[in-house]
């Protein structure tokens, strides 16, 4: 495959409608976002749940992934257009473009597809010219990423300086500072000029790291295309031109580069060119999203963070199940309207205590922070949270006790189990009294296994898994479509 040219034409888009924003002011700079996807071949370390899901369409809080940084660039005043640039085929956002513009109608939401996978800076390079035109600003943001985006504040300090960059920071624990791009900021005149940046450095350099935000002049693409240009002189020195691999452009792309390993280190060095905005703690939060285990802590600090900002963004409570949802058949007093569960089988459950309140409760109890999708079945006597989602036709049967855990589409949960630090993928079934349960936090350092062994983290069930009764699934890692009879603990199940 041949590398275009400068002057060839970008990757057919997939467009859904370009209009203005209705709320903008006037003089509002024109702004723009990109959300940097990757392709199909990354996120290897989200298996086994972006086995059949997208990464970057992973629901978390109840949306996909990218759906929140979608919802921060749109409530900014002059976003004219969100650009979500990876490689993965077009066919895999159509549906989430088409939900997307109806619940954003004031942005243009569109999917540039790179002709292969370019890099964090090189598939901006390849698009630069849909991204600049009509933009004073453009907003870069890694969709791996969970984060209060304060994006505002980002403006507020681009304004203040007249670099070329803001990248937005955030202060890791020294322990594993060094797995992201550490930088060194100055404090003349409170300037926050980025002094030094070094990309997962090999020994300590400093507690601030970059949270994969940044915002940009149109500029800096006279920055990305010295970054070319010094590739394909290097490329042209060190390649045999009658090579195979240079004449059939196979080999060395001098397009894919990276805005981490290329692009940041080199504005350090032109003096006032990039700047830090540094997050606030307490007010704002920020998450990297590698592994399938991160997807707890974010779906945790998403709830927990609309607790406060967006609370209308919560369920505050159950959806109320009727009498057929929960299985025991429409009667002639079932179907009055506002007909109560008096006396019912749910009062049985050995998990609910029976009291005259519990008899009575048509709604299951939850503790805040809690997401439900309309469409969830949960049992009155369930109890829910905090920090839970649940997907659409979600059933929670008798005494199900559910707390720190992400359900998807079509799981069932059968009576007096539990499900705690679990991320249960699309269409599984739990059994009567199951118990799937992991490690409260992440591991530390990022991985499935650590010396052959299972590292404690968070279980995950793959789509279509099925535990059966009386069984525990503790600290594993289950492929889909597995049939689970008999108790694990700190496994992963090919």
């Amino acid at each position: 495959m041949t590398r275009p040219s400068d002057e060839a034409p970008a990757a057919p888009a997939r467009t859904i409608s370009i209009s203005m924003p209705s709320g903008a002011a006037p003089n509002a700079l024109a702004l723009k976002g990109v959300i940097l996807v990757g392709g199909p071949s990354t996120g290897t370390r989200f298996r086994p749940l972006s086995l059949d899901c997208p990464k970057p369409l992973f629901p978390i809080a109840g949306r996909p992934m990218i759906h929140h940084h979608i919802s921060a660039l749109a409530r900014l005043p002059g976003m004219r257009e969100v650009l979500i640039v990876g490689s993965f085929e077009n066919s895999v956002f159509d549906g989430f473009l088409t939900e997307a513009q109806a619940e954003f109608p004031d942005i243009s939401v569109r999917y540039l597809r790179e002709y292969q996978p370019l890099g964090t800076a090189g598939g901006l390079f390849h698009f630069r010219d849909q991204i600049v035109r009509g933009a004073d600003l453009f907003f870069v943001l890694n969709a791996d990423i969970a984060c209060s985006f304060p994006l505002q504040a980002m403006l507020a300090t681009h304004a203040r300086h007249s670099g070329v960059a803001t990248l937005l920071a955030t202060r890791a624990d020294k322990s594993i500072a060094s797995r992201f791009g550490c930088l060194a900021v100055g404090e003349e005149g409170n300037s926050n000029e980025v002094l030094h940046f070094v990309e997962k450095p090999q020994s300590f350099l400093s507690e601030l790291v970059s949270s994969g935000v940044y915002l940009f002049r149109t500029n800096v693409f006279d920055t990305l295309r010295d970054v070319v240009q010094a590739r394909q002189d290097e490329a042209s020195e060190t390649s045999d031109p009658t090579s195979d691999q240079t004449r059939s452009g196979t080999g060395f792309v001098a397009e894919r580069f990276h805005l981490e390993a290329d692009v940041l280190g080199l504005l350090t060095a032109r003096t006032k060119q990039l700047y830090a905005h540094v997050c606030i703690p307490g007010k704002d939060f920020w998450l990297q999203l590698k592994t399938g285990s991160s997807v707890i802590p974010a779906n945790r600090l998403y709830l927990q963070h609309f607790l406060k900002a967006a609370p209308k963004r919560l369920s505050l409570a159950a959806p109320k199940p009727s009498m057929m949802e929960l299985g025991y058949g429409e009667t002639e007093d079932t179907k009055k309207p506002n007909a109560q569960i008096l006396d019912s089988p749910m009062a049985a459950s050995p998990t609910t205590p029976t009291t005259p309140d519990s008899r009575t409760q048509t709604t299951a109890y939850l503790i805040q922070p809690v997401y439900i999708h309309p469409t969830a079945v949960v049992h009155p006597s369930a109890k829910v949270g905090p920090n839970v989602s649940l997907g659409p036709r979600v059933h929670l049967g008798r005494g199900v006790r559910v707390r720190d855990a992400v359900l998807l589409d079509d799981v069932e949960v059968r009576s007096d189990s539990i499900v705690v630090n679990s991320v249960v993928s699309a269409d599984c079934r739990v059994g009567c009294w199951a118990r799937i349960e992991g490690a409260p936090d992440e591991s530390p350092a990022g991985n499935a296994t650590l010396k052959g062994y299972k590292v404690p983290s968070a279980t995950l069930l793959g789509k279509g898994v099925t535990v059966a009764n009386e069984v525990a699934v503790r600290n594993c890692v289950v492929m889909p479509a597995k049939d689970i009879r008999t108790s694990l603990h700190n496994e992963i199940v090919m």
